[in-house]
């Protein structure tokens, strides 16, 4: 018999395009993706720590470039993506969280999670994936999502809120975009362990509630979040689209 061969988790001559690749979850899927050959364009709103980036990313033999964008600004973010080549690679890491009680929810809190998390998320995938249509490519499409997407939590109405519709928009764009060869998938993480969640870990509290939940008894670290990027984004996941890949240590397993 013929040996089948594993498809490779290799990207070289792919362009790809990190949001929210300023620190945390976003820096290390960047790190992900230009380890197995792509040219990665890092983007975020803190031009400082994108430039930080990158020279290290150099410093270790990867191609790396910066974008210091908003991209809840929809106009500066078609313009500024207009006047680039077209991504093969798009994930999307930007993100925000304002937790409270929700019979406590202010408003403001509501817009500001809903228009970074869902909104220019939303319209960002849709940029990346009209350019690839329009020159006849393929790509992957990868929004950061979150275990919280599946179940609920406490506090976390609003954060939940944004990620269920991230993942319903993942469906949906999968469905339509598949005839064009272009998957549209999402991450959804546990806890990982992030300057941002330090807040959440230093409570005593809500530490014992995430390690009742993790059933690995752990939580996460950015570096578990890399493989599954690679996977979503190479030729061994070709096969795999409007799916939501769970990192979680299990959970949503009860």
């Amino acid at each position: 018999m013929t040996l089948p061969r594993t498809p490779s988790f290799r990207l070289d001559g792919r362009r790809a395009l990190v949001a929210g690749a300023s620190s945390g979850i976003g820096a290390a899927c960047a790190v992900a993706l230009a380890e197995q050959g792509a040219e990665v364009t890092l983007c975020a709103r803190r031009g400082t720590e994108l430039a930080a980036l990158a020279a290290e990313m150099t410093a270790a033999g990867m191609r790396a470039r910066t974008l210091t964008l908003d991209i809840t600004d929809l106009t500066a973010t078609e313009a500024a993506l207009a006047a680039l080549p077209a991504y093969d690679v798009l994930v999307n890491s930007a993100g925000i969280a304002r937790h409270s009680p929700a019979i406590e929810t202010r408003p403001e809190d509501f817009d500001l999670a809903a228009n970074l998390n869902f909104r220019a998320a939303y319209f960002l995938t849709r940029t990346v994936a009209a350019r690839l249509i329009a020159e006849g490519k393929t790509g992957s499409l990868i929004n950061i999502s979150s275990q919280m997407a599946h179940v609920g939590g406490i506090d976390r109405a609003v954060y939940a809120a944004t990620k269920h519709a991230v993942e319903g928009m993942t469906k949906s764009m999968a469905i339509e975009w598949g005839p064009h060869g272009i998957r549209v998938n999402t991450i959804a993480p546990t806890f990982i362990r992030t300057p941002l969640t330090e807040v959440t870990f230093a409570n005593p509290d809500r530490a014992a509630w995430i390690a009742s939940k993790i059933k690995l008894g752990r939580v996460g670290e950015v570096t578990d979040i890399m493989g599954a990027v690679a996977l979503l984004a190479s030729d061994a996941g070709s096969l795999i689209t409007g799916t939501s890949l769970l990192i979680d240590g299990g959970w949503t397993a009860d």
